[in-house]
This record gives structure tokens, sequence and C-alpha cells, in this order.
């Protein structure tokens, strides 16, 4: 299984953020690169980034300051980045693309705009990760903040068929609280999805990381771990140990 460290960006500071809540901020480094570089020092082969300034629409100088530390951290030897927020037309994803991006999330675009993920599919294919939100079963857009009147299982059977092959799955309600995760919604999410996902939102433990595990390679790709790590829960090293 891999994992995936997080490194979530507001105005190039690495931060995490509760259940998505731009007021519920802790911010962990004004160093994003240096971040990167001890992730991969310490054994990851992959980086999650997110563009929070983007997904918010934030002003440019939050937006410029995110852009040059993706293509930093894209450059950082030894490590595959996937990345996106705010990713919401093509533009967006030939920019990261040209940043070196292994892996690009699109998230409410996929709701709100049919054309683009349809479009976007066909053009960068493996490329594109599905990345998907919700909370009770519906999906949330808008970095988490709007409900829309969607089931996820819905979604997903559609973005398949349009081509994703790739997908990331949040528990809204988990993500940022260190709570635990639900085995069983991450099985239900591969078996609508017919691939292994990777799953985000509420990794607290290193149990935690075992019980995805345990799913088997055919449900979970990976995990993504995030103020687990930057409070210390585990440790990285102690992350992938349990992974594999």
């Amino acid at each position: 299984m891999i994992v995936f460290p997080a490194i979530d960006l507001i105005a190039g500071k690495v931060v995490r953020l509760s259940r998505g809540d731009r007021s519920k901020m802790d911010v962990y480094s004004d160093d994003p690169v240096a971040v990167a570089e001890d992730f991969a020092r310490r054994g990851a082969s992959w980086i999650h980034v997110v563009d929070l300034s983007a997904t918010f629409e934030e002003d440019d100088d939050a937006l410029a300051r995110n852009q040059a530390a993706i293509r930093a951290i894209c450059a950082v030897p030894g490590i595959s980045v996937d990345t996106g927020g705010g990713v919401r037309n093509m533009a967006a994803v030939e920019r990261l693309a040209q940043a070196g991006a292994r892996r690009i999330a699109v998230g409410t675009a996929l709701v709100r705009d049919r054309a683009f993920a349809r479009e976007a599919a066909r053009e960068y294919g493996e490329l594109l990760v599905a990345d998907i939100a919700a909370r009770d079963g519906k999906v949330r857009v808008n970095g988490w903040r709007e409900g829309v009147d969607l089931q996820a299982d819905e979604l997903i059977g559609e973005l398949v068929s349009l081509g994703y092959q790739h997908l990331v799955f949040t528990d809204v309600a988990r993500d940022g609280m260190q709570t635990g995760i639900d085995v069983g919604a991450y099985r239900h999410i591969a078996k609508v999805a017919g691939f292994p996902v990777v799953a985000s939102g509420g990794i607290a433990t290193l149990d935690d990381l075992r019980s995805l595990v345990s799913l088997g390679p055919e449900t979970i790709e990976g995990a993504i771990t995030g103020r687990a790590l930057y409070e210390g829960n585990f440790t990285l090293e102690e992350a992938l140990a349990a992974a594999s």
C-alpha cells in the first residue's frame, strides 16, 4: 500500500484544516520544499500536495506562492507528486503536468463541468485522479463547503465510464479529526469503482493503516495521511512499515 504523506498549501505555507474548514487552520511549516525533502529522506516515494489557495480562490500572491512550491516539490529527487486543489479547467491540468506532477486530482469540476471532466479524461487519462469527497454518502464540492444532490456512488459510476482509473475518496466528517477510519466505506467505494482506491480522512493511528492494508490490494491502493504525521501520532517510517 502506498503511503501518501500530505502537504496542504495556503500561500506557500504547510497547513492542515479540520473538516476542510478554512477558519480552523494549523500552520506547520513555512518551507514546503524542506518538508517534501524530509519525507523523501525518510522513505516516501509519493507525496500528496493540495493547493488550498486555488480551492478557496484566494488572491494572486497566494496562488503564485503555491504554484512555485508545487513546481519545487515536483523537482525533489525520488518523489512522485500527486497534486490537486482548484483544478477546474484544462489550463490548470496542463500547468500541473508541465510542473512534473505524476497524478493530478480533479474534484469540484467533475460535478460542475462534465464537459471538462470528459475532455480531461480523454486528453490526460492515466494522469488524472477523481478526487471524491462525501459526507453521509452525499458528494461535497468547493473545498467541501457545499453539498450537492448527488450520491457518491452515482458520480463514481459516471467517472469510471469516462475512463478515470484512479480515485481518492475522502470521508469529510473524519478528515483532520483523527477519529479513525470507516473501513466499510472504502470497501464499498472500491467495489463501486471496480479498482483499488486511495483512502483519505481520519487516519489517526497505525492500526488505521493496518486496517486498510488488511482490505487487500484489490481494494486499497494507498492512504493519505497528514495531521497524524504532523502531530506525532506516528512517524513516517512507522507508517511505511505498517503499510508494507
